[in-house]
C-alpha cells in the first residue's frame, strides 16, 4: 500500500528551480497531487537513436516527479515517430521508415533509466511504453469517428506550429503532419484509460498538444462523476542562454546524451564551460542537488569566481549522471593531465577526444624517419609560430613542449622529431605556452 505522507510538493520544487512554466487547472492538481501517488507521462518522439540535451529537460522533470513520489510513464512514440511533431519545426519532417522508427526506440530505452528509476522495487517504479502498440492497430474510420470529431479544425489551425507552416506558402503543412495533435491527444486518452494516468508534463511548446488531450479525456469521460479527474498538463520553459544564443549548441554541432554521439569529454567541457550569468539556473534545471547545496555552491563560487566551483560541480553532476562514475573520473583525470601537461597517460579514445577540436595537421610518417624532422621548421608549418626566426625564438625561451614535455635549452633549436615521439603510433601534440595546442597526425 503506498504510504501518503510520502508524498512531496512536486509543483513546489518545480518552481523554486525556475522549472515551472504553465500548468491548467492550477488548484484542483495542487490538490490532486498532494491527494497520493499519481501517474504522469511525458513523451518522445524516436526521430534519431539518441536524444540532444534540450531533451534532458523533460526528463529531469519525469525525474522530480519520481523523487515527489509519484510514478512516472515514458512513453517512446514508436507510433507518432511515424508522423512526425511540427512544433518548432519551419518544414516538413523526412518520414522514417518503421524499422528505423523501431531500431530507434529500442536504442532511447538506454537514456531514460539514467534518470529514472524502472525496477528498483518501488510502487512507484516507471513504466516504459510505446505508442505503437496501440496507434497502429486503429483503423482510421474508426479515428475519424471517435477522435477527429471532438476536433474543431478552427482550432487546430490556430496552434503557433500549424499557423506559421500555413503562412508560409513555400512549404505549408500536409495532413499528414496536421493530423499529429489527434494521436497525441490519443496517447493521453489512452493512458488515462490503461494506467490511471492523470497528468501530462512537456516543454512549453507543447501546451496546445496537452490541452487538445484533456479535452479529448473530458469528452470521454461524460456521464462519469465529476470528481474524478480527466487530465492535467505541467509544462517546463524553454532553455535559452543568458547572452541569447540557443542552449545546447557548440561550435562541433548539438551536444547528445550518449557517448556514441557526444563523447563524455565534450558532454563534461560544456557543461564546464558554462558562463556565470548560466551556470546558477543550471544546477537548478540539470541535477538534483536540493536548493541549500545549489544556494551554498552560489555564494561560495561569487565569492571565488575564478575558482569555478559551480562549474565543476554542475560538469561532475550532469556526467556523472548520464554517463556513470567511472567515466567521470576518467575525463576528471583527463582534465587534470591537460592543465599539467602530462598528456602521456591518456588513452587512445580519450586522446582523440580531448584533442578533437584543437587545431591539427596531417603529415607523412616517412618525414619521421632516420634523424627525423626538424622541430623549428614544423613549428612555423603549424602556425604555432608565424615565420622560422619566431619558432626560434620560442624555442630559445622555453615555449614549446612536445607531448606536454617542455623543450628547453641547447638541444632545443636541434630538436628532431622522429617515431619515439608518437603517442599511439600515430600523433605528436605540440603546445607553445600553456593553452596553444596543434595535434600532428602521421600516417
Amino acid at each position: 500500500m503506498w504510504n501518503v505522507s510520502g508524498v512531496k510538493p512536486y509543483l513546489e520544487t518545480l518552481e523554486w528551480r525556475g522549472m515551472l512554466h504553465q500548468t491548467t487547472a492550477d488548484e484542483p492538481l495542487k490538490a490532486w497531487l498532494a491527494g497520493g501517488m499519481r501517474t504522469a507521462y511525458c513523451g518522445w518522439d524516436p526521430t534519431a537513436d539518441s536524444l540532444t540535451i534540450g531533451n534532458l529537460v523533460p526528463i529531469m522533470l519525469l525525474g522530480h516527479w519520481q523523487r515527489c513520489g509519484h510514478r512516472p510513464v515514458v512513453l517512446c512514440g514508436g507510433g507518432t515517430g511515424l508522423i512526425g511533431d511540427p512544433s518548432g519545426k519551419d518544414a516538413e519532417r523526412s518520414l522514417q521508415s518503421r524499422e528505423q522508427v523501431t531500431a530507434n526506440v529500442a536504442a532511447l530505452k538506454r537514456i531514460f533509466s539514467r534518470v529514472i528509476a524502472f525496477d528498483s522495487g518501488a510502487a512507484n517504479d516507471a513504466m516504459l511504453v510505446d505508442n505503437a502498440d496501440w496507434l497502429c492497430d486503429l483503423r482510421y474510420i474508426d479515428v475519424l469517428r471517435d477522435v477527429g470529431k471532438h476536433f474543431s479544425v478552427n482550432a487546430m489551425i490556430q496552434k503557433d506550429s500549424v499557423r506559421d507552416r500555413l503562412h508560409n506558402r513555400e512549404q505549408g503543412i500536409s495532413y499528414t503532419e496536421f493530423s499529429y495533435m489527434l494521436l497525441q491527444a490519443y496517447d493521453f486518452l489512452h493512458l488515462r484509460q490503461a494506467c490511471d494516468c492523470t497528468v501530462q508534463i512537456a516543454g512549453s511548446d507543447q501546451y496546445g498538444n496537452i490541452v487538445g488531450g484533456i479535452d479529448l479525456i473530458r469528452r470521454e469521460m461524460q456521464g462519469r462523476p465529476e470528481e474524478e479527474p480527466r487530465g492535467f498538463g505541467i509544462t517546463a520553459p524553454l532553455i535559452t542562454k543568458a547572452d541569447g544564443s540557443k542552449f545546447g549548441k557548440t561550435e562541433s554541432g548539438a551536444v547528445w546524451l550518449t557517448a556514441d554521439r557526444t563523447s563524455p569529454w565534450a558532454f563534461h567541457q560544456f557543461w564546464r564551460n558554462a558562463s556565470d550569468a548560466d551556470v546558477g539556473r543550471f544546477l537548478r534545471f540539470f541535477t538534483f542537488l536540493d536548493r541549500s547545496t545549489i544556494e551554498d555552491i552560489e555564494r561560495r563560487h561569487e565569492a571565488a569566481p575564478h575558482e569555478r566551483l559551480a562549474q565543476q560541480t554542475l560538469a561532475a553532476e550532469v556526467t556523472r549522471m548520464m554517463h556513470g562514475e567511472d567515466e567521470l573520473a576518467s575525463v576528471e583525470a583527463a582534465a587534470a593531465a591537460l592543465f599539467s601537461g602530462s598528456i602521456r597517460s591518456l588513452d587512445d579514445a580519450m586522446l582523440d577526444a580531448v584533442f578533437a577540436d584543437v587545431p591539427a595537421s596531417d603529415h607523412a610518417r616517412s618525414l619521421l624517419e632516420g634523424a627525423g624532422t626538424p622541430l623549428l621548421e614544423l613549428l612555423a608549418q603549424t602556425g604555432l609560430a608565424k615565420s622560422k626566426r619566431e619558432a626560434r625564438a620560442f624555442l630559445s625561451d622555453g615555449s614549446i613542449s612536445i607531448n606536454g614535455d617542455k623543450v628547453a635549452g641547447d638541444e632545443a633549436l636541434d630538436r628532431q622529431l622522429t617515431q619515439r615521439d608518437l603517442l599511439h603510433g600515430r600523433a605528436i601534440l605540440l603546445r607553445r605556452g600553456r593553452k596553444a595546442w596543434h595535434c600532428t597526425r602521421w600516417s
